[in-house]
């Protein structure tokens, strides 16, 4: 990138991390880089698209950030990114966007060299130190492959989960519940439910406590915390209550199922149920694994 400086370049990670630090639960990364991109005139250089038609602009940004990553500045997660309370010091320590950009490309050298197999000798990490280079480039590169290839596959399963049929919606996280070797006694027909949708135990017979009642919603908004009480309702003393929703939880109904000491309650949203799916993969019948097929694809593990 040598039409691109590094101050230029630390420009536009200040940038970003205000845009960040307004959104403190996180944001899409298509949607960040999209709001960064709107608030620069790009250059000729950045602005130009490479063969595979992808902006050299968002290649610039994304291969910077794998630095701030490994300084602890910035988490990224299923293509949300979101900035730690290191990275909020740092923003606040070093206004001066060239500084800001060699701290982070310091301390991914630093990170770099104290890996076990790691090809970063001192020399490298003193060079970086002095003049902000990259350091582990063809590393880096792979990190961004690698990232951009989760954040599709993520987007591409939210979406199919997103649109399923309420019902079979319902089934997926029954069949899941399987697979974790609880037993589903009843799934609730198309109709009323009375605020339960699975009930589910430990045991075979059912005679075993705790009861498990669930509560499945697929839908866009958040489930409040009046929502979650009106689940609440249902449990008895010996329950144990799974709210699955697609939508989330306000920050609200999060506390609210924290904080209790006598309803047993656990808030399982996209993120959290699409680990669980996968995670006992493996367990789920065939039957169930068509319900939300999934297929693994090897990359070569990313160093940086």
């Amino acid at each position: 990138m040598a039409e691109i400086t590094r101050r230029r370049t630390g420009e536009f990670l200040r940038e970003l991390f205000n845009i960040l630090m307004a959104n403190p639960e996180g944001m899409r990364a298509s949607d960040a880089l999209q709001l960064l991109a709107s608030r620069f005139t790009l250059t000729p250089y950045e602005a130009d698209n490479y063969e595979s038609g992808a902006r050299r602009f968002e290649k610039i940004v994304r291969f910077a950030t794998v630095d701030c990553v490994k300084a602890g500045w910035l988490v990224k997660d299923k293509g949300v990114w979101s900035i730690t309370d290191a990275g909020q010091a740092a923003h606040a320590e070093l206004p001066d966007p060239e500084a800001f950009y060699k701290r982070a490309c310091k301390l991914y050298a630093e990170w770099k060299a104290a890996q076990p197999d790691a090809e970063v000798s001192a020399v490298d990490v003193a060079s970086a130190t002095s003049a902000g280079e990259d350091v582990g480039s063809s590393a880096k590169a792979a990190s961004v492959t690698f990232e951009e290839a989760e954040e599709q596959a993520w987007a591409e399963v939210s979406q199919y989960l997103r649109a399923m049929n309420p019902y079979d919606f319902q089934d997926l996280v029954a069949d899941l519940l399987r697979a974790m070797s609880y037993h589903v006694t009843w799934v609730s027909p198309p109709g009323k439910d009375g605020g339960v949708d699975i009930l589910a135990w430990p045991d075979a017979l059912g005679t075993r406590p705790p009861r498990i009642k669930v509560q499945v919603k697929r839908q866009q908004q958040a489930v409040s915390v009046d929502g979650l009480r009106s689940f609440m309702a249902v449990l008895g003393d010996d329950d144990v209550g799974l709210f699955v929703c697609t939508g989330g939880f306000t920050k609200d109904a999060e506390t609210e199922a924290r904080t209790q000491e006598k309803r047993h309650i656990t808030l399982i949203g996209l993120e959290k149920l699409f680990d669980l799916w996968d995670e006992h993969y493996d367990k789920l019948t065939d039957r169930a694994r068509r319900r939300l097929p999934l297929r693994s694809i090897r990359f070569l593990a990313p160093g940086g």
